[in-house]
């Protein structure tokens, strides 16, 4: 079988189950895929675990029961971790349009999900009649229409700057001010503050904000305990932690990752 994603010809759109079977059209699992593109556009979701997309603009995290889009020919490189099940819908550029330009991370609604269990139904199909292309349109609708959920971390372009931001990655618990970091690349904390927000989009005091919990995240689904991360990334108190992520992602970590079947830590109420 021709690999879909890789298809201009046939349904304008694939969608299909994966496990970490061999067999799998989508294998899942604890593995890397190195840098590569696809002709179709890559709609995907997991039931559990972590996936970790990157690109030359930046990084997206895609926890469980949310969905990551990769528009056609985008190069990415991404990491599983953990991923037992999940979907995936390959979209051909002509389908593609109106839906976003650039990766990104959105909410599923119950309706999303039924429209892409009814789809996956379709794998043998050359051709799909009026009523399944009617079913493409609201589904892709529905993914126009999806919530962009806070997980993406932008990079910044300026050797210098891009210094500073790696050393952030490797040590998020690293409690410097831009100041004491952009000395030790070679810029003024001024140039440094205005370069952050150009190229990136969002202020220094946010992206290390998003680093962190981008770190955060991957921790958690690894089922590290909330206190761990906590102390790992330089908080004074948990409760310090479980207040900014409510705040960012509008719940605390035991509920956002609730429906993986156990919380982080086993604070479940949290």
């Amino acid at each position: 079988m021709r690999n879909p994603s890789e298809r201009l010809d046939g349904p304008s759109l694939f969608a299909f189950w994966g496990n970490d079977k061999p067999d799998s059209v989508f294998r899942f699992g604890t593995r890397e895929f190195d840098w590569h593109s696809h002709v179709r556009g890559q709609f995907f979701f997991v039931e559990n675990g972590l996936v970790h997309v990157q690109t030359s603009r930046g990084s997206w995290l895609l926890p469980p029961h949310r969905a990551g889009w990769i528009p056609p020919g985008v190069s990415h490189k991404i990491r599983l971790s953990g991923v037992v099940s999940g979907w995936g819908v390959l979209v051909t550029p002509d389908a593609s349009q109106g839906l976003p330009a650039e990766p990104c991370v959105v909410g599923v609604s119950d309706l999303m999900g039924a429209l892409v269990r009814r789809a996956a139904n379709w794998q043998s199909k050359e051709q799909l009649d009026d009523e399944q292309e009617r079913i493409v349109a609201v589904l892709l609708d529905e993914v126009r229409r999806a919530r962009r959920e806070p997980l993406h971390l932008p990079m910044p372009v300026d050797h210098r700057l891009l210094r500073v931001a790696m050393a952030l990655l490797q040590h998020p618990d690293d409690r410097r001010t831009l100041a004491d970091l952009s000395k030790d690349a070679g810029l003024s904390a001024r140039t440094a503050r205005r370069l952050f927000q150009a190229e990136t989009g969002v202020t220094f005091m946010r992206w290390r904000e998003q680093a962190r919990l981008s770190h955060a995240m991957e921790r958690l689904a690894h089922g590290d305990a909330v206190a761990s991360v906590a102390d790992g990334l330089g908080y004074a108190t948990p409760s310090n932690f479980i207040a900014m992520f409510r705040r960012v992602y509008g719940e605390p970590p035991g509920r956002y990752f609730k429906r993986r079947g156990s919380s982080p830590g086993g604070l479940d109420a949290l």
